[in-house]
């Protein structure tokens, strides 16, 4: 049985391309998965409060002598993490916020990249110790980016693939939604996008 951990960031709760996006590719992936697990975290809804010093602390206890209070303090990123090690595959939607992700997907990112747990260190380099997830991404992007001489500013979807790729993750494949501000555009390339999701499952 397959399990899908489906991350959705956008502050729209309606009205949101990445999320509806990630809609259709959930639907897909319940039809090729029929007996499958979806586990939702909405990171509008419920958001992750962002580290402090006494969780990064914690991170860099030995366990022989965490405390009551760093034990409390990292309480979170354990859940987090012990959520992401239990599912097959990782889908992540994302508009872009200022050259990047937003503010609410970074808290969550910090909670579970963690050293020890999901990445390690060794004389020289660091290596992920996630190396048995696939990972899916959803972004939309209000212009258009690639092939543009705004390439160069998205930091979005290179920084979403280098942390995941930093905790071991490999990203299968990336959906980006461009020009989302003028309607004649998004609707042919939502359909396009909708029919390269279809197709992955078809192989």
């Amino acid at each position: 049985m397959k399990k899908l951990l489906r991350i959705d960031c956008s502050s729209r709760i309606t009205g949101s391309h990445s999320r509806e996006l990630a809609n259709y590719f959930e639907k897909k992936w319940h039809l090729n998965n029929p007996n499958g697990i979806v586990i939702r975290r909405d990171l509008a809804k419920h958001q992750v409060p962002h580290i402090q010093n006494n969780t990064i602390e914690g991170f860099y206890t030995p366990v022989a002598h965490m405390t009551p209070e760093s034990k409390k303090a990292t309480s979170l990123s354990d859940e987090l993490i012990t959520e992401l090690k239990s599912v097959d595959e990782i889908l992540i939607s994302s508009p872009l916020y200022n050259l990047n992700i937003p503010s609410n997907l970074k808290a969550y990112l910090d909670q579970i990249v963690r050293i020890g747990h999901t990445f390690s260190l060794n004389e020289s380099n660091y290596y992920g110790l996630i190396e048995d997830k696939t990972a899916y991404i959803i972004t939309s992007k209000g212009g258009v980016y690639k092939g543009s001489p705004m390439e160069q500013y998205d930091f979005q979807e290179p920084y979403l693939q280098a942390i995941l790729g930093h905790m071991g993750i490999k990203t299968e494949k990336i959906f980006s939604l461009e020009g989302t501000s003028d309607s004649k555009i998004t609707a042919q390339n939502k359909i396009a996008l909708q029919n390269s999701i279809t197709k992955i499952f078809k192989n």
